[in-house]
């Protein structure tokens, strides 16, 4: 329906009325050439027409903003060291994204391979690689030069991989994607980048990251935790994408504690898929697992709200939920009766939950900090106690409140830390589980 100009006796006005139908700039300037008097409407129209101008200019300087943005983004280089499933999903999201990105791989027939192929036929076999995605098998070519590395190698390796590319950092930044901690120095990667690296600008990433999901485009989340805002400008950028999000924090801690942490849930809530417990069951257990988590990150320094977001308890679900997760296909071949070291074999990946139990088991006794599934865990994988023993034990030590740092609680940490120690080593008389489900056989 099309509207008509109303029909105004004064002809100054219907000038006006003529030109704003035409356009609001045209409006004012006829406002200007009518010499009426500043009326309210009239004064109205001229801040509109000003108002519009305004909000033009400064959408124009958005979107001439955006565009450099994106320019820079797509002029910067990034180094990927590690051809696991999460380094690789990276590195070709970035590609994807436009960036300049190198997947570096030691093994250079794999790198052969990838060029060929470009599958990652170990790791990501069911994926091709997008087109931009390089590959290098030398790492000072890789490294040299580009703005941000990042270092995507299991935990045991991580200090070698550091001092390898050390000769070659100019002014690079590194970016940890490897989530565990360092055998027998309770070392996070931040802490030896710091050692290795003092000089570089660092950041950490974790996160609820399945690679599969991430390369079958899954709607998907993760977090750069650093304290320089430009760095994690540059990952939020690179590798932010329709499905795949990037959030921000400054707690390096806490976020790479999430990452670390939760791998030792997940290997608990394997082996009671295997025992084929209740929902009940599995809820409580995710539940305390992020109480325990808390605890121990607020005792090291990391701010306990972290570990509510999505490199804590999203991350934490993921892992302990997915058939996906190697840490949850460990407890579950070990809750099916298999050998540790058989388990391990089998997976034929790393799974960093088997060391990150050893490492917290350790530390936390030192703190005084209470982690009943933790020891628990220890004590099943380290110490041959019967599981369904010590899961009977955890249920009957100590009093707690539900949520940590909320509602205060009696409980001494130290205390019950102690006590459930006496449980464990009164208990080492248990069954074995093998001899357990014998003797339930008819």
């Amino acid at each position: 329906m099309k509207l008509r100009k109303p029909n105004v006796k004064n002809q100054k006005v219907q000038k006006i009325v003529d030109a704003a139908s035409t356009g609001i700039d045209d409006a004012v300037s006829a406002i200007k050439e009518s010499g009426l008097p500043n009326k309210p409407l009239i004064s109205s129209i001229a801040e509109l027409a000003g108002l519009k101008k305004k909000k033009s200019a400064q959408l124009a300087e958005s979107m001439q903003a955006a565009e450099q943005a994106a320019s820079d983004i797509n002029q910067m280089s990034f180094a990927f060291l590690g051809g696991g499933s999460f380094g690789t999903a990276m590195a070709n999201l970035a590609a994807k994204n436009g960036c300049d990105a190198t997947l570096w791989v030691r093994d250079k027939r794999t790198v052969k391979s990838l060029h060929k192929t470009r599958i990652n036929k170990k790791y990501l076999p069911n994926h091709k690689l997008d087109e931009c995605l390089k590959f290098s098998h030398d790492l000072q070519s890789a490294v040299a030069g580009v703005d941000v590395i990042f270092v995507a190698v299991p935990s045991s390796a991580f200090r070698e991989m550091l001092t390898n590319i050390k000769p070659f950092i100019t002014h690079q930044a590194v970016v940890s994607l490897t989530k565990g901690m360092e055998k027998e120095t309770f070392a996070m990667m931040s802490d030896i980048i710091q050692e290795v690296l003092p000089e570089v600008n660092f950041g950490v990433m974790s996160g609820p990251n399945l690679a599969v999901e991430i390369m079958d485009n899954m709607p998907t989340a993760t977090v750069i935790a650093s304290e320089s805002e430009p760095l994690r400008k540059a990952v939020q950028t690179a590798l932010h994408s329709a499905f795949f999000r990037v959030f921000a924090s400054s707690d390096i801690k806490g976020v790479e504690l999430g990452g670390a942490l939760k791998n030792i849930y997940a290997i608990a809530m394997g082996m009671a898929a295997a025992y084929d417990v209740g929902e009940n069951t599995k809820a409580m257990l995710l539940t305390r697992a992020l109480a325990e988590m808390s605890r121990f990150g607020v005792a090291v320094g990391a701010d306990p709200l972290t570990f509510l977001g999505l490199s804590g308890v999203g991350d934490l679900y993921a892992t302990c939920s997915s058939v996906l997760s190697r840490n949850y296909r460990i407890g579950y071949m070990l809750g099916q009766g298999v050998s540790l070291d058989h388990a391990i074999k089998k997976l034929g990946q790393t799974a960093e939950g088997v060391n990150t139990i050893l490492q917290v088991h350790s530390r936390a006794k030192e703190l005084g900090i209470y982690m009943p599934i933790t020891h628990a865990l220890h004590a099943v994988l380290y110490e041959d106690k019967s599981a369904l023993g010590v899961a009977l034990n955890l249920m009957e030590t100590g009093f707690r409140s539900d949520v940590e740092f909320v509602l205060p609680h009696d409980e001494s940490n130290v205390r019950l830390s102690h006590e459930f120690s006496e449980v464990l080593k009164t208990s080492a008389n248990a069954k074995p589980k093998d001899e357990i489900q014998s003797s339930n056989m008819p």
